[in-house]
């Protein structure tokens, strides 16, 4: 009978911290305004606006893409095709000398991108 190896405890260590990813706990209820924190208005996002009728937003990262989609539809009155998510990597920042010093690091957060129907649109302005 063969016996697994031993497992460096640094490793051991690493497994235990893993936690699973947050999905949004059931029966937890979010508003519309509490699931849409704030349009993404970039070159990138007017864009795939005008081009493919999608539109981005910074969201609740417990947000699931149902809550999303009816936030969507309920804050602008519009029909929403599809929802496509990603949680952003925070950046890095080096901070000043006078200010402390040392490294920091910008929230992490999530994007959602919001394809509408072809007859609905959006305007933020």
């Amino acid at each position: 009978m063969a016996t697994s190896r031993p497992h460096p405890k640094k490793y051991v260590r690493k497994l235990e911290r893993r936690k699973p990813p947050v999905h949004g706990e059931p029966g937890l209820e979010l508003r519309a305004y509490q699931v849409l924190l704030r349009p993404l208005v970039t070159e990138k996002g007017t864009h795939q606006s005008t081009r493919y009728n999608a539109y981005a937003f910074q969201v609740n990262p417990i947000a699931t893409k149902v809550q999303i989609k009816a936030a969507v539809e309920e804050m602008f009155h519009v029909r929403v095709e599809g929802v496509r998510t990603m949680n952003r990597k925070g950046k890095k920042r080096q901070m000043r000398r006078r200010q402390g010093g040392g490294d920091g690091q910008m929230s992490r957060w999530k994007k959602a991108v919001v394809t509408l129907h072809a007859d609905d649109k959006i305007e933020f302005f």
